[in-house]
């Protein structure tokens, strides 16, 4: 038995510390739940009868599930120095986005890439590319309305993975999609489902080329060359320093962007790999939270009414533009609730580098700490009817008073991701535009469709909806 030597977040006094409990094989076995054949519902077992904190493994791999706001915080924030991200999903990711802000363990060189990245992605900077949000999806419309009948059956979500491609090619680079984007999004796509299989069943290593293995290399070639392609173009063009964001792309802003501490600017392999960061960041997780929201909204016709009425008062017939996000919280309050249900990056992880305690419980140095958002935002005692789509939930006088870590659709701490304002304000003001033109439906006799835990979380067979204009 050990002593927690340090007081916790609301300055209690140090405790004897226990050893965090354990599922026990029998157990499971009885209840019939397996983390390899429905990882969610073995988490969502779990929880349920072990509480807000105990061990398991996965094929031998110990985890520390944690599953409280408090627990959280320690970890993200109080206790952060403590942790890192050195920890199984991150090693198991870092084949793909190598040495990128997302992946990357910490320390001095992490702190020094946050600097040059997260001025790029300030609300300001972002208001910049908000026009490039909206003539997108508005593009996107036009050619439903060439294309579509009314209440043909679409899969939403291969729709708005072109239109997220398309977005993040306009602000990135200064580009529209072609052959080279769709080949980009394919590779992500095969290399994502080989990912998460592996997370399920994580033998043999993969260093050992297996065909699955040779296919996921494969497949992070061809990404690497769509990146290489844009980031050679850029380089090869003159110009100077960039002292505005006006009329220039990311990848200008980020080739410009100066250390504040040593002066120094990106290295090209980094500059490549933040690239391919932000690429899969907001191409990957954009897709996947605007299939969500229009498929809770074709679920929940009473929701969509609401938020025709918010556009029609908002906008008055014309195209939305960053300032309409103030006059409609409605629709950020949609947005919000689909995160909570349905947010694409869900499940994060750290690593102790040394001992800690948390919640009375001993934490040893090096520990797998395992954080997971569709859990946390399912917990009862944190959530009325945690179950239910109710953007209500998210208005401020419902909201007031909730613990800070009892959401976090886009992690926490001072490694929260770099681009939520790129993302919120993408959400928002796609979905402002196309609420402006269009409803959806669900086609009779389609079953639910079910979450699939790869890396990220998708909707597994893709968002089938009946597309109607307004």
């Amino acid at each position: 038995m050990t002593l927690d030597l340090s007081q916790d977040r609301n300055g209690g006094s140090p405790a004897p510390a226990t050893e965090v409990p354990a599922i026990r094989l029998p157990q499971r076995l009885r209840e019939g739940v397996s983390f390899r054949r429905d990882q969610l519902e073995f988490l969502r077992w779990a929880a349920r009868t072990q509480g807000d904190i105990f061990r398991f493994r996965v094929y031998g791999i110990p985890m520390i599930m944690l599953n409280h706001p408090d627990h959280i915080y320690r970890v993200l924030v109080g206790a952060r120095a403590k942790y890192d991200k050195d920890a199984l999903l991150y090693r198991l990711v870092r084949p793909v986005l190598r040495d990128g802000l997302i992946g990357s363990p910490g320390g001095e060189h992490w702190q020094r890439q946050r600097r040059l990245v997260q001025p790029t992605m300030r609300p300001a900077v972002v208001a910049k590319f908000a026009r490039n949000m909206t003539e997108e999806t508005t593009g996107m419309l036009e050619r439903w309305d060439r294309r579509l009948r009314p209440g043909e059956v679409v899969d939403v979500h291969g729709e708005f993975g072109e239109l997220a491609l398309r977005i993040v090619n306009r602000s990135l680079f200064s580009a529209q999609v072609g052959s080279a984007a769709r080949e980009f999004a394919a590779a992500f796509t095969e290399a994502n489902a080989l990912l998460g299989r592996f997370f399920t069943f994580p033998f043999p290593p993969l260093s050992v080329p297996t065909p699955s293995h040779l296919k996921l290399r494969r497949a992070i070639a061809r990404m690497d060359g769509f990146v290489s392609s844009f980031v050679r173009e850029h380089a090869a063009e003159p110009g100077g320093p960039v002292e505005s964001a006006e009329d220039v792309d990311l990848l200008t802003l980020l080739m410009s962007a100066v250390d504040e501490k040593d002066g120094t600017s990106m290295a090209a392999e980094q500059l490549h790999h933040e690239v391919l960061n932000l690429v899969i960041g907001a191409y990957e997780t954009t897709t996947n939270a605007l299939a969500w929201i229009f498929y809770l909204l074709a679920a929940h016709p009473e929701v969509e009414r609401r938020l025709h009425e918010e556009v029609d008062g908002a906008l008055g017939g014309r195209t939305a533009g960053f300032e309409d996000m103030a006059a409609t919280p409605y629709a950020r309050s949609i947005v919000d609730e689909t995160l909570r249900l349905y947010s694409p990056a869900w499940q994060f992880m750290r690593r102790a580098r040394e001992e800690d305690v948390i919640g009375g419980h001993r934490i040893p140095a090096r520990s797998n700490i395992y954080l997971n958002s569709y859990l946390l935002h399912r917990h009862p005692d944190l959530w009325d009817d945690p179950e239910s789509f109710d953007p209500d939930r998210f208005a401020p006088e419902r909201s007031k008073g909730r613990h800070r870590h009892a959401y976090m659709p886009f992690g926490g701490g001072e490694r929260i991701c770099v681009g939520q304002h790129f993302a919120l304000t993408e959400l928002h003001l796609v979905l402002l535009t196309v609420a402006r033109r269009y409803r959806f439906r669900l086609p009779a006799g389609r079953p639910p469709v079910r979450p699939l835990p790869l890396i990220t979380l998708h909707p597994e067979g893709g968002v089938h909806l009946e597309v109607r204009p307004r």
